[in-house]
């Protein structure tokens, strides 16, 4: 193959739906691997609560560090039977984490659907969405991962109303 085209192949590879290593919708197994693998240190614990009727409904969270660029974060998400409906990454800091995080969310997403303070990117009922706030120096931000199709789940385990005497 000529370098031309290998290059070609490689610009048009599709790239991963995933951040950080986490994808909307991975199983709880996977999430907590990837998740104790970058918690910060021995006394940063994956820690999750199940829901107050079921076990079938969890939300975990931990402080984590990327070892690839020692970003660090709170990292939660909700868990219905098994799989991931939200995961989201929340940090804050100066203006330019903002820049930054954008800069590393288009080098590895591509373009965005942008709208005020948010940009996201979908892929069949899953998406991955920056969302970011702020004062004139400081901002906070979140990335969320959602899978629709695993969050739709929850209806399945939400209490039925009792009926009203009359």
């Amino acid at each position: 193959m000529t370098p031309a085209i290998l290059l070609l192949l490689l610009v048009q590879a599709p790239r991963p739906f995933a951040y950080r290593g986490f994808a909307p919708g991975m199983s709880y197994r996977d999430f907590a691997a990837r998740a104790r693998s970058i918690a910060q240190g021995d006394s940063d614990i994956l820690a999750c609560q199940t829901m107050h009727s079921t076990a079938q409904v969890m939300d975990c969270g931990v402080r984590v560090r990327d070892p690839v660029d020692s970003a660090r974060f709170y990292l939660s998400a909700n868990v219905i039977e098994g799989r991931t409906s939200v995961i989201a990454f929340v940090d804050s800091g100066k203006v330019a984490l903002v820049r930054r995080v954008q800069d590393d969310m288009r080098k590895r997403l591509g373009v965005p659907r942008r709208e005020r303070s948010m940009w996201e990117w979908t892929k069949g009922r899953r998406f991955i969405r920056l969302n970011w706030r702020g004062g004139r120096d400081w901002r906070v931000i979140s990335i969320t991962l959602n899978d629709r199709d695993v969050m739709n789940r929850i209806a399945n385990y939400v209490p039925k109303r009792k009926p009203r005497a009359p």
